[in-house]
């Protein structure tokens, strides 16, 4: 007879040990899906995982486990409902965060981000940029350090967003054209040293500023549900374009895809930093609005934020007016030629370009359609961009990711 005073049946061992395999498997999966939004529910993470309800659960208090979620086991059922309310999932609000840092013409920030993009804290914005990356970036790490240890949170790693198109593997900076940084400086070799110097552990990546918002907004924002997703925005200086293939980010074979501030929209135009003239860079950004509508840009604030008070306040002037038309119907030609190339299902605008947009939607839209090849047939959606710092959230992603792939082997390494 048998030691075992409650022997299991024969095979349940095997079984109970696969169960957790396939559980363990689904831990990413299930929380890429929690961290999305797109599984709110544990009865919706099961249909989404293809799993029976007793993997979907332990892969939920697995996760729970790890301090990556809260599972409510006792949700209040919706008013009409019938049937028992399944269980709800929600992100940890006291969870492990992402350190982000984004450099820009005017400045840079750094941040704390926990999963679905939430931001928890950030440092005032800094209005100084060396021509050293080193110093810049230094300084970032220890600003966001310090929030580390005033919040007392985990950290999973780190992400920057700077404005020039980074290459793919070794992580130069191509472009950094209103930076005075080096071509070429080696901004992710640089970035890591920096956030080991901060004493921050965790994995350390580097992204151009609107890829990087553009996977924010994919995931977070005005792009989620969206195949190909094509995000045109202007940052602080210039105009940078990113496209989402399918859910997943294009950056093309090194790198450096969409360079879509470098389109002439406007053959007679001034001369571009790419040797080109009239390219939607210098067509189309801020500094090109207050030129256009005679305005000498200030010493007070970044050169994005007084193109926007411009047409917010005072489009009602008809010189402002004109610039602005001006500068649509420009940005308008450009994305009808890129509509022609990629054929996305969705656009999204940020920066200055979602001003325009929101300033006059129905001449932007319209000169998109006139333009473009298929804009006559029911036309490509633009919408404005809907996420606060997406850049920031961006640059987040990129260190979440490895805990996305791997919840239990990123979180036990970190």
């Amino acid at each position: 007879m048998s030691g075992d005073a409650n022997p299991r049946p024969a095979g349940e061992g095997t079984t109970s040990r696969a169960r957790l395999d396939r559980g363990r498997g689904a831990l990413g999966p299930a929380l890429e899906l929690v961290h999305t939004g797109r599984a709110p529910t544990r009865s919706v993470l099961t249909a989404e995982l293809g799993v029976t309800r007793a993997t979907a659960g332990a892969v939920a208090a697995e996760l729970e486990a790890l301090g990556l979620i809260r599972v409510d086991a006792r949700p209040g059922a919706a008013a009409g409902s019938q049937g028992r309310p399944s269980h709800r999932l929600e992100l940890a609000e006291e969870g492990p965060v992402a350190l982000a840092a984004q450099v820009h013409a005017d400045g840079f920030r750094a941040a704390l981000v926990g999963l679905g993009g939430r931001i928890v804290a950030t440092t005032p914005s800094c209005e100084a940029v060396d021509a050293d990356p080193a110093k810049v970036l230094g300084a970032a790490m220890d600003a966001g350090a310090d929030l580390l240890r005033r919040t007392g949170r985990r950290c999973v790693g780190a992400g920057l967003a700077v404005p020039s198109a980074v290459t793919e593997p070794e992580g130069l900076a191509l472009n950094p054209l209103h930076l005075a940084w080096p071509v070429g400086a080696p901004v992710r070799e640089v970035f890591a040293e920096r956030v080991r110097a901060a004493g921050i552990s965790g994995p350390a990546f580097v992204g151009n500023d609107v890829n990087l918002a553009a996977l924010a907004e994919h995931r977070h924002g005005a792009g989620r549900g969206a195949r190909d997703l094509l995000c045109v925005a202007t940052g602080h200086r210039g105009v940078g374009g990113a496209l989402v293939l399918d859910g997943r980010l294009h950056t093309g074979s090194s790198g450096l895809a969409l360079e879509v501030g470098h389109l002439t929209v406007n053959p007679e135009g001034g001369p571009c930093h790419c040797g080109g003239r009239g390219c939607l860079d210098v067509e189309a950004d801020p500094l090109a609005l207050l030129t256009t509508a005679g305005r000498e840009p200030g010493p007070e604030g970044s050169l994005l934020h007084q193109a926007n008070e411009l047409i917010r306040e005072e489009y009602g002037d008809p010189v402002v007016r004109t610039a602005a038309e001006a500068l649509i119907d420009r940005l308008g030609l450009g994305l009808a030629g890129l509509v022609n190339i990629l054929n996305p299902d969705r656009i999204i605008l940020g920066g200055l370009h979602r001003t325009l947009l929101d300033a006059d939607p129905d001449r932007l839209r319209a000169v998109v359609a006139d333009r473009s090849l298929w804009g006559r047939s029911g036309g490509v959606p633009i919408l404005a961009c809907t996420l606060d710092h997406n850049s920031l959230v961006g640059a987040a992603e990129l260190a979440w990711q490895p805990v996305l792939d791997d919840p239990l082997g990123a979180l036990s390494a970190a």
